[in-house]
């Protein structure tokens, strides 16, 4: 019932779509804005080019299918005007501008009867190259293209997260309630989030993260929970009991481990920036719900069911990931696994740790950038003619716009600084030279001024940077800036490029240094240790660090291309590492919460910290082998998907996870807590907790020191 509320109320209210004004950053988005305010009335428009299949273009020919290409779209009722034919300066093309006709927002939805169009001329002219571009087109294409992509994934997805955890159960319900619970966790937030875009605006991207973090939160949260209760059950206890000592013990850590995402999630506020801002609620509000599913849902069901949990059962797999009895000792396998961190502590963490630190040196190379029309698949038609209408035609590349707000009095002087700017740029090398004359906007009331100045190299090259500070830092300072009371701005992809990465740097810090210090309380307070909590923080960053360093030796060079299907845009996209940071540190902390309360458990229980970093860490074993293994999968398939963004956040969040669950885990956190051995529970006076007196019966002991 609650997320049948949650979903259809969410639904009912509406989302609040963040606008540009909200997604203002630096100067370019001081220069959206100012465009924005001037209401420009600015239908969506497409390029069809006509080129030669080979060697130089019939003129002749070309004007005939010129003529053919503006018969076609003026017939369209999607059309609302056509260009003369305009020869590019070598004379090797010719392009016709067709402007559409109807609501901008929804040109994209009716490109298909224009590129239908432009279809028929090419069949009718086949000695030429009739090709339609622009941005309703490429679009169109790339929706198709992405669509396909996130369905692939998504289709994935599923099967896979219910095969492993068929395999990591050896029964079909029990694989089946931890999908269940993290589909349910996911659709309520998703009818949250809509509510919560009322407070803060919603992007694009809210719901994929909602899904993305949804599944790996409430796979984790439902494997932690049934693994424990399994184990109990193993022990002779019946349902009832182990449900109850789950609650008490993997519930514990459930909640703990919900409170450090909550944190590190709620950090994205500080970066001041609406998209992170409206990440951070449908991260928060996923987890959260995921967690309370754990603490009222889940046990419900295992109550319910019983032993029908364990059916039916898979002949082979349920004999090989049945609960090992106490009788039967430890797994052989971990054992060897921990052998070197628990004879040789000090060797093996030094060892792991300088490899680490080596395979995150390369996050110290690492340049911020986003993704251009240069990164996108060229795999559409749409795209193939965009690179050659560029080449063609510079002027219609990487483009800066140049927005003036005009005070009153000064339309004319205004007009004159841009039309003086426009030719001194034409004549600068780093801009391109001008097809016709500079086509400044006016708004209808005269109180901005638009101007489009073109870059014949790609957005993020440095010559492209270079030409938008030679415009901040002297021409529109020297032309527009001499007009008083103007307030002008240089915005576009280079523009909003460079600010964005600007802005991360700026705002990262920040963010990192909230994360840790709120998430140093939760754990100290949680373990009732300093040093744990100590611990647990550079473990995440050792961690983090690393994945940032593979992240950068993979995008930002060229080796990879061939094995995972990219461009290197020689940078990393530059929101990534601030959300990177976040989720990583995030989800690492569920294995790290997990498995330090099996340790602490021990502990408590009158081991020794050697053994009971081994109790601790072979007993959560396959309950966190088997919930790194869906991540990894799971994240793994993004790295599949078309665009390099996409590629780039599947790989990091996996190889952190991969890292975490196996280096991390099985390595450097037993070497460390059995180099320290007593000293890992060390804390002030104030934060020590009153043992449990011992007259108190066993289970009730056993119970309260798992709690703790």
């Amino acid at each position: 019932m609650f997320v049948a509320v949650c979903f259809v109320g969410g639904n009912m209210a509406g989302t609040v779509e963040a606008s540009n004004s909200d997604q203002a950053i630096g100067e370019s988005g001081r220069a959206d804005v100012i465009v924005n305010d001037g209401k420009f009335d600015n239908p969506a428009t497409e390029s069809v080019l006509i080129t030669p299949l080979s060697g130089q273009l019939d003129r002749g020919a070309a004007d005939k299918a010129a003529a053919d290409v503006a018969a076609a779209m003026k017939a369209l009722p999607e059309v609302a005007s056509v260009s003369d034919p305009l020869p590019s300066h070598d004379g090797g093309a010719l392009l016709v501008r067709v402007t559409m006709s109807g609501d901008p927002e929804t040109a994209q939805e009716r490109v298909g009867k224009l590129l239908d169009a432009t279809a028929g001329v090419q069949k009718a002219h086949p000695e030429l190259r009739v090709e339609e571009t622009g941005g309703e087109s490429i679009g169109q294409a790339m929706d198709d293209t992405l669509g396909k992509d996130f369905q692939r994934a998504e289709f994935l997805s599923l099967p896979v997260t219910f095969a492993i955890l068929i395999v990591a159960f050896g029964a079909l319900i029990a694989a089946g309630v931890p999908v269940l619970l993290a589909l349910m966790s996911v659709a309520a937030a998703l009818g949250l989030s809509t509510l919560a875009s009322h407070l803060v605006p919603s992007t694009d991207t809210t719901a994929s993260v909602i899904l993305l973090i949804g599944m790996a939160v409430g796979v984790d949260y439902s494997l932690f929970y049934l693994r424990r209760e399994r184990e109990e059950r193993a022990k002779g206890r019946n349902h009832l009991d182990a449900v109850e000592i789950a609650a008490e013990t993997s519930g514990h850590a459930v909640v703990v481990s919900g409170i450090a995402v909550t944190i590190a999630m709620a950090g994205l506020f500080l970066a001041g920036d609406v998209v992170f801002s409206s990440l951070a609620v449908g991260s928060i509000l996923v987890v959260l719900v995921s967690v309370i599913g754990s603490l009222t849902v889940l046990p419900a069901l295992l109550s319910k069911l019983g032993r029908w949990i364990d059916r039916p059962r898979v002949p082979v797999l349920w004999r090989l990931t049945r609960p090992r009895a106490a009788s039967e000792g430890q797994s052989k396998v971990w054992g060897f696994i921990l052998r070197p961190a628990l004879r040789k502590p000090a060797i093996t963490l030094t060892v792991s740790v300088l490899a680490l630190l080596a395979l995150a040196a390369p996050a110290l190379t690492m340049r911020l950038s986003f993704p251009g029309m240069e990164d996108l698949p060229r795999t559409t038609p749409a795209m193939q003619a965009y690179d050659r209408l560029v080449k063609a035609y510079p002027s219609n590349g990487t483009v800066h716009t140049i927005a003036v707000r005009v005070p009153a009095g000064q339309l004319d002087a205004t007009k004159a600084a841009l039309a003086e700017l426009a030719n001194r740029a034409a004549a600068d090398p780093l801009f391109a030279p001008l097809d016709e004359a500079p086509d400044i906007e006016v708004s209808a009331d005269g109180t901005v001024a638009v101007l489009d100045v073109a870059t014949p190299f790609a957005g993020r090259s440095d010559q492209a940077k270079e030409s938008l500070t030679r415009l901040r830092e002297v021409m529109v300072p020297q032309t527009v800036g001499k007009v008083a009371g103007t307030e002008a701005a240089v915005g576009g992809f280079v523009g909003a490029d460079v600010d964005y990465a600007d802005h991360v740097k700026h705002k990262l810090p920040l963010v990192v240094g909230f994360v840790l210090v709120l998430t140093f309380l939760v754990m100290a307070f949680t373990f009732r240790s300093v040093v744990v909590a100590v611990t647990s923080i550079a473990l995440n960053l050792l961690s983090a660090g690393a994945s940032y360093g593979l992240v950068v030796l993979i995008f930002q060079g060229t080796w990879a291309e061939g094995i995972l299907g990219f461009k290197s845009m020689d940078a990393v996209v530059s929101w990534l590492p601030l959300f990177l940071f976040v989720v990583l540190f995030g989800l690492s902390m569920d294995y790290h919460v997990f498995v330090v309360s099996r340790i602490r458990e021990a502990v408590k229980q009158g081991m020794s910290t050697r053994d009971a970093v081994a109790h601790g860490i072979t007993g959560s074993a396959g309950v966190v082998t088997s919930a790194a293994i869906v991540m990894v999968a799971v994240f793994s398939i993004f790295a599949t998907l078309s665009t390099v963004d996409m590629k780039q956040l599947g790989v990091g969040l996996a190889a952190a996870i991969l890292l975490d669950a196996t280096i991390i885990r099985a390595v450097v956190l037993p070497s460390l807590m059995t180099m320290l051995g007593n000293a890992n529970w060390w804390a002030p006076r104030f934060m020590r907790r009153r043992e449990v007196p011992p007259a108190t019966p066993a289970h009730e002991r056993e119970l309260v020191g798992s709690s703790r």
